[in-house]
């Protein structure tokens, strides 16, 4: 049961937990079957036994039409005898092509209900010359039910909420805002590839000694205690604490930049312990824009070339800027101007920025060229 958990939090621990089943029934395969394949789609599974690449999770052909053991109660445990009879079992031609061909004679097994992964399926199997699973078997399978359950529901959930958190993490390097992560004393304990280049130019934040400091010794104060303010003890009766913000100047002369001090709350099981942490948003109004010149074509209706004259000016240029960077005439830049904003509905440039700046296109991915 223990190895059942540590393989809840770690898909590579499953080849651990299955082998253990393995002893403790002494079967030759046990096999968990994670997706079952529709029509010429494979199957994904992780089985331990005498096969190749045991242990790990792959795919795999699996003839879901020609297996007996489908429509099956969920959750309750079956053998072989309780689906048809000896006879019947050794005349199938499941069992003649799929298991003669491993010795895969008596069988076992559970389809196991999950909220998120629906069925998955969870099979054991002996040799024909060991003894059959008789009723100690089956009840031990079923006191293990719950644990095998719960640690498929709980690697569900993680790997749900890995997913989320890394679509959230692209989302915000997409839309520019650096964000960094630091302990009470300002170390930076992990920080977005946006934030590597905000600090790599030293322009108004930098790190020294693994520290975060801003340029000037007034802005360093003052990011100081905002970071000491999000340590602080919470006296509002664990109402959140609001997000406290500061704009740093920068030594280059460019617009200061916006930044945002958040506390990364803990868990109140877990008082004490781990180390406290809080989140520092950094953002960059004179970067370029990081849309994407696909999507931002999409939404707006726009062709290639006006695409990339919108993207231009959403960066800042003016229209005659905008026309020398992309190699046009000023008269096509304002040809293209009049068509962007017949098919955007807007009147001013200002106003196409505005909608630019305030769409999803940052969101999008940029197609890779092969």
């Amino acid at each position: 049961m223990s190895a059942l958990y540590e393989a809840s939090q770690d898909s590579h621990a499953w080849s651990e937990a299955l082998q253990l089943i393995q002893q403790v029934f002494a079967t030759n395969y046990v096999t968990l079957i994670l997706k079952v394949p529709e029509h010429n789609e494979m199957g994904l599974m992780v089985a331990v036994g005498d096969i190749e690449g045991a242990g790990t999770i792959r795919y795999f052909p699996y003839q879901q039409t020609a297996t007996p053991f489908v429509n099956q109660l969920a959750d309750k445990v079956f053998t072989v005898d309780d689906i048809m009879s000896e006879q019947e079992w050794r005349e199938s031609s499941y069992r003649r092509h799929w298991c003669a061909q491993h010795d895969a004679y008596h069988v076992m097994g559970v389809d196991i209900s999950t909220p998120e992964a629906g069925r998955l399926r969870f099979r054991l199997t002996r040799p024909e010359a060991a003894p059959p699973f008789d009723a100690e078997d089956r009840r031990l399978c079923e006191m293990l039910l719950p644990h095998l359950r719960r640690a498929l529901i709980i690697h569900n959930m993680l790997d749900r909420s890995e997913s989320m958190g890394s679509l959230y993490s692209q989302a915000i390097d997409r839309l520019s805002i650096a964000t960094i992560i630091v302990d009470e004393s300002g170390k930076v304990l992990d920080r977005n590839p946006f934030a590597n280049e905000v600090l790599g130019s030293g322009d108004g934040l930098k790190v020294v000694g693994g520290r975060l400091e801003a340029f000037y010794p007034s802005d360093n104060k003052e990011l100081r205690r905002l970071i000491r303010q999000a340590f602080a003890d919470d006296d509002q009766g664990g109402a959140p604490k609001v997000p406290e913000a500061m704009s740093i100047t920068r030594p280059s002369g460019e617009v200061s930049l916006g930044v945002v001090v958040e506390p990364i709350p803990g868990s109140t099981w877990a008082a004490g312990k781990g180390q406290p942490a809080a989140m520092i948003y950094v953002r960059d109004a004179v970067g370029p824009s990081q849309a994407s010149s696909e999507v931002a074509r999409k939404l707006f209706g726009l062709t290639p070339a006006e695409t990339g004259l919108s993207m231009q000016l959403a960066n800042g240029l003016s229209l005659e800027e905008a026309a020398e960077e992309l190699g046009i005439r000023r008269n096509t830049a304002r040809a293209h101007l009049r068509s962007i904003f017949s098919k955007t509905g807007v009147r001013r440039q200002t106003e196409l920025v505005r909608i630019f700046l305030n769409s999803i296109a940052p969101l999008g991915r940029e197609s890779e060229v092969v």
